[in-house]
């Protein structure tokens, strides 16, 4: 659910150590603000060093569908510095969130030059689609109920830590939908 990459963030910190604030600088978001904003260019690659955020689409309708949620390690702005393209998603805080930001032309020179960083980006990129892929089958598959006891299996402190709006956004379920099988869960005894 919140995803990590326990990899990635050690090596990210071995650059940043080595020439501190040259091409790899920290930054702190406060929870709530955005760190990517929707349809805007990327000049960053992005490592959370700690916290929780959210990548979400805002669709025309008004409506956000929340795609994943990012923990310590894990990486975002890699696509559109790759591609040069602008934000497909926004990037937003809901905890407190430390980064490491990567300047696009190292980011990109080290892809060349640097062969673990390299690898380590390639298996970040598809350990992002095979997540989604797994996750996408298993919400059409299940019912709410299910896919929320599986959330609430994976991560206890869902409901505490994740508005009951981002988790139905997430799930792709109306607030109302959520509330109610959440009630119907506690009222048999299935979560707390």
């Amino acid at each position: 659910m919140i995803r990590v990459n326990l990899e990635l963030l050690p090596y990210t910190v071995k650059i940043h150590d080595k020439e501190p604030d040259l091409y790899v600088t920290e930054q702190k978001f406060s929870p709530g603000e955005q760190i990517i904003q929707q349809g805007k260019r990327v000049s960053y690659v992005y490592v959370i060093k700690n916290g929780i955020a959210k990548c979400y689409l805002s669709e025309d309708n008004g409506k956000d569908f929340i795609q994943e949620f990012f923990g310590e390690g894990e990486l975002f702005g890699e696509i559109e510095v790759i591609n040069d393209t602008l934000s497909f998603c926004c990037i937003e805080a809901i905890t407190a969130v430390e980064v490491y930001k990567i300047e696009k032309r190292y980011f990109k020179e080290s892809l060349s030059t640097d062969k673990t960083f390299s690898e380590l980006i390639i298996k970040s990129l598809t350990s992002k689609i095979s997540y989604k892929a797994h996750r996408h089958a298993y919400h059409q598959s299940h019912t709410s109920e299910e896919n929320l006891l599986r959330l609430v299996g994976m991560f206890p402190q869902l409901l505490t830590k994740i508005s009951k709006q981002d988790i139905a956004s997430y799930l792709g379920i109306t607030l109302r939908s959520l509330n109610r099988t959440i009630n119907d869960l506690k009222n048999r005894n299935l979560i707390g």
